[in-house]
């Protein structure tokens, strides 16, 4: 390497020891000097030391990054368990930071320095995230910890022996790919429940609306709905969340879809949007609007969706769909396809979703089921309007449902507009 390049990748080493350094610094702010064993100045000094002994290394034998890396992991460790039997604090982080940030300055002289760079942000974020890690660790229950631990050893030892090949007659059901479809679908619901679980069920409107749309757009609107029937003081506002929670959906689809198909984004993303952007005007203005009382908010039920039996069921669900999928196309065509996108959608729009993703281009076109996606995401719109009327009274089924007819009117005018 030439002595330009020689100098980048030093100074990349340094910089990610400062980046470190900064963080441990402002974490140990309050302690006085010569009181910790590593600050700015160590972390930074490690970062360089890491880049230097890459350097002598590289020009001489590998032993001398093996030595070196000994030699500051030992020295780091005595001062760290001196400071413990001090403090009485036994936290290990500060030596794994800094013995990592040492090979990161290493690894910046030896490979590649973007993704030296990469993995002590992402070092840093983890170190800076200390408090709200913990205090999410704090709150989650053990029956959520089973449910991820399970899905997590399912996935990882389960997936390599599930076959990765259609095994029924049809040649649409693939065992693996159906797994990692409802994982995916847990996956993106978890964000939500998370969210709700993080943010509270009391944060307002707007938050909980955004946050249970993207755990469960239905399960929003029932709570929403039951909500305005016991507050009727309150429709303006918890109309406003239904609608809020239903541009979440049409995101999801919109992601879902771009994820496991991109050539379908073309032909959904516009009717997508046009819809997202009626209901989002819709559910700012009723929420903007005074009348209601602010400080009802909603109480969301939404179920942990990384439990077993949950992605059991979308995992049926979405072999069902694209079984039926293919018998449709088979017996009726596409009238057979929007007919089942149409039921689909009443209930659930995820799992059609990644089902017309999965076979678009193959047994169903692509534009068809582009179609089909609009269509269950129109049905479900129309669905939500139903259950807001059913549940919560005749004052939110006018709101709900007008603006719904308007955006579903508006997604179709886009949706003819493309062809």
């Amino acid at each position: 390497m030439d002595q330009e390049e020689l100098f980048r990748r030093l100074a990349v080493a340094l910089a990610i020891g400062l980046l470190i350094g900064l963080e441990r610094g402002w974490q140990t702010r309050d302690e006085s000097d010569h009181q910790r064993t590593a600050g700015l100045r160590t972390f930074a000094l490690a970062g360089l030391l890491g880049g230097i002994s890459g350097l002598i290394s590289a020009a001489s034998s590998p032993l001398v990054l093996s030595a070196a890396l000994l030699a500051f992991a030992g020295a780091l460790v005595t001062f760290s368990y001196l400071e413990a039997s001090v403090e009485k604090n036994f936290s290990v982080t500060g030596v794994v930071a800094g013995i990592l940030t040492f090979l990161l300055g290493s690894y910046a002289i030896l490979g590649n320095e973007i993704v030296a760079v990469a993995a002590a942000v992402a070092m840093a974020i983890l170190l800076a995230l200390r408090e709200p890690l913990h205090s999410w660790v704090r709150a989650v229950t053990w029956l959520e910890m089973r449910s991820i631990l399970m899905l997590l050893a399912m996935s990882f030892l389960l997936l390599p022996i599930l076959p990765n090949r259609p095994v029924d007659p049809w040649q649409v059901i693939n065992p693996a790919e159906i797994w990692l479809l409802a994982i995916l679908i847990a996956a993106v619901s978890f964000a939500g429940y998370v969210a709700v679980r993080v943010a509270g069920d009391r944060a307002g409107i707007a938050i909980a609306a955004l946050a249970g749309g993207l755990a469960s757009s239905t399960a929003a609107t029932i709570s929403f709905a039951r909500l305005a029937r016991e507050h009727p003081q309150s429709v303006r506002l918890l109309a406003g969340g239904i609608l809020l929670a239903g541009v979440v959906m049409l995101v999801r689809i919109v992601v879902l879809a771009m994820a496991l198909k991109p050539e379908l984004l073309a032909s959904i993303a516009w009717p997508a949007a046009t819809a997202g952007l009626v209901l989002s005007i819709g559910g700012i203005v009723l929420i903007g609007l005074k009348g209601g009382t602010a400080s009802e908010h909603p109480d969301l039920k939404i179920r942990n969706p990384f439990e077993l039996g949950t992605v059991l069921q979308l995992a049926g669900l979405i072999a069902g769909i694209l079984l039926l999928t293919k018998l449709a196309a088979g017996q009726a065509g596409n009238a057979g396809i929007f007919l089942l996108a149409a039921l689909s959608g009443v209930a659930d729009v995820d799992a059609l979703t990644l089902s017309m993703a999965r076979l678009a281009g193959g047994q169903v076109a692509t534009q068809d089921a582009a179609t089909a996606i609009l269509i269950a995401a129109s049905v479900n719109t129309a669905s939500k309007a139903a259950m807001a009327a059913m549940i919560g009274g005749r004052h939110l089924a006018t709101m709900v449902g007008s603006i719904s007819l308007v955006a579903i009117g508006a997604m179709g005018i886009a949706a003819m507009a493309l062809r």
